[in-house]
């Protein structure tokens, strides 16, 4: 076997098992407006409007603006084909947010660059959580 074979593998089991997440601490997003994008759509790739936001906190995302100029937001960079200032979607995809209270459940979606994308277990509300919220939980819940 090659090794970016067992390398895909493992990123695919990682990504689609059942992991269960609880916060440890609350999260409310600023962003009311999530930029939402679908496969094959077209972005441009823009400066970080915020020219105080941290650089090292969005590692390997995107600030993408429709190419209808209707909404622009962070992307994760593994899901935009790059061409220049120019982008393609891969894969369907929205940067919603999931408000969360320390203690709630969430069971993990995906993980990209510092973020789960989660399932809120009593609710059923998807969207973004900060890892740094979150605890790995053992078990089912």
């Amino acid at each position: 076997m090659n090794q970016q074979f067992l390398v895909e593998v493992t990123n695919d089991f990682l990504n689609k098992s059942e992991f269960l997440y609880v916060v440890t601490e609350n999260y409310k997003t600023e962003f009311t407006n999530p930029i939402t994008l679908t496969m094959g759509e077209k972005v441009t790739i823009g400066e970080d409007p915020d020219p105080e936001m941290n650089p090292d906190t969005w590692i390997n995302w995107a600030y993408c603006i429709k190419e209808d100029g209707s909404n622009a937001g962070f992307v994760p960079e593994q899901i935009i084909k790059k061409d220049g200032n120019y982008g393609i979607i891969l894969e369907d995809y929205s940067a919603k947010e999931m408000n969360v209270k320390k203690g709630e459940i969430v069971e993990k979606i995906k993980e990209l660059n510092g973020w789960l994308l989660a399932k809120n277990k009593a609710t059923g509300e998807t969207g973004w959580i900060p890892l740094e919220n979150l605890e790995l939980r053992k078990g089912n819940a």
